[in-house]
């Protein structure tokens, strides 16, 4: 499969890292010859020292047999340009990336299909959803939904109230039982457990379950006292922080705190006059204290320094701040900020990367998210008719070492997956997959 990509830095370079290791026929366009030699130096890919906007270099580039063209440069009409070239050449599909979320709209889908643009992105904006849904669920790490809901993948930290710990899981989580453990993170290794596994103390675990028993698990992981977030302050009044703000749910109160006063000014034109911003530092603890750090239940670090949002959400949790979450961009720190205990992990480039992907995959599959603390993937597949994952009961396929199927949506209803599920033509299905390349899955589903 043939993948080029136009933009080295950030995303662009992310996206090559993670492609490179699957055997992708990849081409970067770019005219930053440091970031260029870097990739050519770290990975098996082709690197072009050109604009992306050039025909010729486009065509230099293959864009004529590309099966995915990717936009992903600093300069929003460049992406936009470069995509509409790159479909007149024949590429099959591109995405380009946006910041302007006006052009995310749902009026607009079909506009740009017509200029030859697939999807357009707009990382703020995925960002803050993410954001958004750690929120609403104080005592959850991850939160990830399948049709609104209907199935959920939860990723919670044990702690001890945790009342499952030390059991086998065939004693606690059987065919009967209202969730199942997916997977389990644990120090540095990732375990998809079999029914002799069990939970120990500080686990990371990814329960999969249906909406009308979330409180059950709450209750079992013994999160019951953990208070739902009413008042929310964020530090940094970047654009993920305005998208987040404009999305809150309406119980929510929320503060800013910005260090720039010009931008404090543009925040105040930007937001609902309900929305109180500060400019002052996120880090200065008398200012968290004037300004009701005591009585917040969530602190949300989003300034550019990843350093500085680690610390600013440690420096909250010992001010008794339950739920805190940090953006993070540099990939390599991701690891190290889970171990820190200090949170949600915000992560643009993962999880516009994850937006990406799926789009390299042949088969009906949907919302892929990256799950790079545990070194997994989970995706929402929806297999053929006559598929090979439809013809046996799901003991017998014969699945893959590190695939789990966590679970499925039928006729709207979500349902956990024993050994004797059958799995129809049109099922939403959820797989949890370790260290291993969604694509290689797609014959199960075709």
């Amino acid at each position: 499969m043939k993948v080029i990509i136009a933009g080295a830095s950030a995303i662009g370079s992310y996206l090559a890292k993670l492609l490179s290791r699957n055997d992708y026929d990849i081409t970067i366009l770019d005219e930053d010859e440091a970031a260029l030699e870097q990739l050519n130096r770290d990975y098996d890919l082709l690197t072009l020292d050109r604009k992306c906007t050039s025909p010729r270099a486009l065509r230099d580039a293959g864009a004529a047999k590309a099966d995915l063209f990717i936009a992903v440069t600093a300069d929003q009409t460049a992406n936009l340009t470069a995509c509409t070239m790159a479909h007149a050449l024949g590429a099959k599909k591109t995405v380009a990336k946006v910041d302007d979320p006006e052009y995310t709209e749902q009026i607009d889908k079909a506009f740009f299909k017509e200029m030859g643009i697939d999807s357009v992105i707009y990382p703020e904006m995925l960002a803050a959803k993410d954001i958004i849904n750690g929120l609403k669920m104080s005592w959850v790490r991850q939160r990830w939904d399948v049709h609104n809901g209907e199935l959920v993948m939860l990723g919670i930290k044990l702690r001890e109230g945790c009342e499952i710990l030390n059991q086998p899981l065939k004693d606690i989580s059987g065919p009967d039982d209202p969730y199942h453990i997916v997977a389990i993170k644990r120090g540095a290794d990732t375990i998809i457990p079999g029914g002799n596994d069990s939970l120990k103390l500080y686990d990371l675990a990814y329960f999969m379950t249906t909406r009308n028993y979330i409180p059950y698990i709450r209750k079992i992981v013994g999160k019951e006292h953990y208070a739902d977030v009413k008042n929310v302050m964020i530090m940094g009044g970047g654009n993920t922080a305005v998208r987040a703000v404009k999305m809150m749910p309406e119980y929510m109160n929320v503060k800013v705190l910005e260090k720039n006063k010009n931008r404090c000014e543009e925040l105040n034109e930007i937001l609902d006059e309900d929305t109180l911003v500060i400019n002052g530092d996120g880090r200065d603890m008398s200012l968290l204290v004037e300004e009701g750090i005591r009585n917040t239940q969530a602190f949300v670090a989003l300034t550019p320094n990843a350093e500085t949002n680690i610390l600013a959400c440690l420096t909250a949790k010992r001010m008794g701040v339950r739920k805190t979450v940090a953006m993070v961009e540099n990939v390599d720190y991701v690891s190290m900020a889970e171990s820190l205990d200090i949170g949600t992990v915000i992560n643009k480039k993962i999880t516009t990367a994850s937006y990406i992907y799926q789009m390299l995959l042949d088969t009906n599959v949907y919302n892929i998210r990256f799950l790079p603390t545990a070194d997994a993937d989970v995706a929402e597949f929806i297999p053929a008719e006559g598929s090979k994952i439809t013809r046996k009961p799901v003991k017998d396929l014969g699945l893959p070492t590190g695939i789990t199927i966590g679970g499925l949506v039928r006729d709207e209803k979500g349902m956990l997956v024993s050994g004797n599920t059958q799995i129809q033509a049109g099922d939403s299905v959820v797989i949890f997959a370790h260290k291993m390349d969604l694509k290689n899955l797609e014959r199960l589903f075709k």
